[in-house]
């Protein structure tokens, strides 16, 4: 590489010529030589320095630390890399952390819940579908009034009203779970009033009129993330709240 004036320098690193001269005139990145025209002129050694002071700068050192650090003699110049790369691939992993902790807020705006993935883990459990669900839910249904509504509703939400919904869930699938192991048949009145309160939970979200909660119904057994959901809480569930939401619509 042959030397290069400072003009060409600053376009090679998308610097400006202004800054190059700053760090000139601090000793911080000083050109080894000079044109017949008395102008800067920067030799690939001094590039490499200037690379490694950008490096630094985009890490947060302040340029006197900077200048300790590139002039103490007992370090290397391996041992200057080797610590820079230390020090990005620190960066990229917050920034990866950060980055999925932007993509599960943006996930839980889409399902209209108002808490942090922490409070969302807390009151749901960690077999909560909410991350996984969301995307696929808003694809199948954004467009749908159902949708629409559910969004309205649940904006106000608090942690609170978050954590009396999860509480009132397990205690209906408990219930729907004791009449199924007691015999209890799926079409009777038993069963009818238990998933009366199901579709009622579900238009705490959106109106959810008979034929919405049979399409329901039938995804529950369908998917298998919802039946494994309720067959976890007992073997069987599944299909038995199925079938009570399918002969409570029928008797309607």
């Amino acid at each position: 590489m042959s030397d290069m004036k400072v003009g060409e320098v600053a376009r090679l690193v998308g610097i400006s010529v202004r800054t190059l001269h700053h760090y000139d005139d601090i000793g911080l990145v000083v050109p080894s030589g000079r044109t017949s025209k008395g102008y800067r002129s920067y030799s690939a050694s001094d590039v490499e320095r200037l690379h490694q002071v950008l490096t630094y700068r985009e890490l947060g050192f302040v340029l006197d630390d900077i200048a300790a650090l590139l002039d103490d003699p007992s370090i290397d110049t391996m041992a200057h890399l080797r610590r820079q790369r230390k020090l990005l691939d620190a960066r990229i992993d917050r920034l990866h952390r950060m980055a999925a902790a932007v993509d599960r807020m943006m996930e839980a705006k889409k399902m209209g819940i108002q808490l942090t993935p922490e409070e969302q883990r807390e009151v749901f459990g960690d077999d909560w579908l909410g991350e996984e669900y969301a995307g696929e839910a808003e694809e199948r249904w954004g467009q749908t009034e159902a949708w629409k509504q559910s969004q309205a509703r649940t904006a106000s939400f608090t942690k609170e009203d978050w954590t009396r919904v999860k509480a009132e869930t397990d205690a209906l699938e408990a219930d729907f779970a004791a009449a199924m192991t007691a015999g209890v048949p799926a079409d009777s009145e038993q069963a009818a009033e238990l998933a009366e309160r199901h579709r009622a939970g579900i238009e705490q979200y959106y109106d959810c009129g008979y034929e919405m909660h049979v399409c329901l119904g039938e995804m529950y057994v369908s998917d298998e993330r919802f039946t494994k959901h309720y067959d976890d809480v007992a073997p069987g569930l599944a299909q038995y709240l199925r079938d009570a939401i399918v002969a409570n619509a029928a008797g309607k």
